[in-house]
């Protein structure tokens, strides 16, 4: 069997199509399927159940998807020990951040990476949390840093630190002049027009579950998806949101908002570290690990 036929076969496994598949892998697509199709005519064996909306790995196929999984680690570590005999990890690594932590985060941890690991490369991608633990499963991030993530069998996670969340709302207002620095409970937030993303955003449902929990909803105004356009709306005037401290602070203007604690109950969000429970790490990503926990506390202690 030849390697890059195993690597084709189990991305368009992983990623459910040969369209997705092509495009991540960077070739044509009728390159792609030629060499999935050399491989099951090796096999004798029909490995993907191919229709309208994609492929789907047959019973043979999700055997070899473990077995493919594993060899491509193995050759992975094998490149990577070779790399270590010259003194240096190599392989590239794919990481997810969410926006809020994106901002914060990229440049400091890009410039880490590169001082210690100057023969590999990092990708560093934004997405929504819910986004990022599909793109582990199906092999596109590496790692990922999430917020609230659900338990799964498919994902290794790893709780790394709590942040709070606050009430957001244009510094100068009334409403603003009024209580500067002055806690506000949960009930009287839930009175206030809110700027939210949409679900299944993380901030967004542990916002309407501790609410219902103290028999209230909150009061929607707008609902939208990025922070940087959330802030723009609030400080418009178009309401308040509820957002972490890390998210403003990394804002271009944050200056213009006044931020103030949320109590009975307060609201923290978890941020995790996230990697797929399928894909034993590499040394190369495990060390990407460490980088991400020592920025994160770098960052949030400055």
């Amino acid at each position: 069997m030849d390697l890059k036929q195993i690597e084709y076969f189990v991305r368009v496994a992983e990623l459910g199509g040969f369209t997705r598949a092509a495009a991540a892998l960077g070739v044509a697509q009728p390159a792609l399927s030629r060499q999935v199709r050399l491989l099951e005519v090796e096999l004798r064996q029909n490995l993907l159940a191919r229709d309208g909306r994609g492929a789907v790995p047959t019973e043979a196929g999700r055997l070899l998807l473990a077995h493919g999984r594993g060899i491509l680690h193995q050759v992975e570590r094998a490149r990577e020990e070779l790399g270590r005999v010259r003194g240096a990890l190599a392989g590239r690594v794919a990481v997810g951040l969410p926006p809020s932590l994106a901002r914060m985060l990229t440049v400091p941890l890009t410039r880490a990476f590169r001082a210690r690991m100057p023969e590999a490369t990092l990708s560093i991608s934004e997405g929504l949390s819910t986004a990022m633990q599909e793109s582990l499963v199906n092999g596109r991030l590496d790692i990922a840093v999430l917020y609230n993530p659900r338990p799964s069998h498919e994902l290794d996670i790893q709780a790394l630190q709590q942040e709070d969340l606050f009430l957001v709302q244009p510094r100068g207002t009334r409403a603003g002049r009024a209580a500067a620095t002055a806690p506000v409970t949960l009930q009287a937030v839930a009175e206030l027009p809110l700027v939210i993303p949409s679900r299944p955003n993380a901030i967004r449902m542990q916002v309407e579950s501790e609410m219902a929990a103290i028999g209230c909803r909150p009061t929607v105004a707008l609902e939208i998806d990025g922070v940087a356009a959330i802030l723009d709306l609030v400080a418009d005037g178009a309401g308040s949101a509820v957002l972490s401290r890390n998210a403003v602070a990394s804002s271009i203007r944050p200056a213009r908002f006044q931020l103030r604690a949320i109590r009975d109950p307060a609201l923290r969000t978890q941020i995790a570290l996230a990697t797929s429970a399928q894909r034993p790490a590499t040394l190369t990503q495990q060390a990407t690990q460490q980088l991400i926990r020592e920025t994160l506390a770098e960052r949030t202690a400055a």
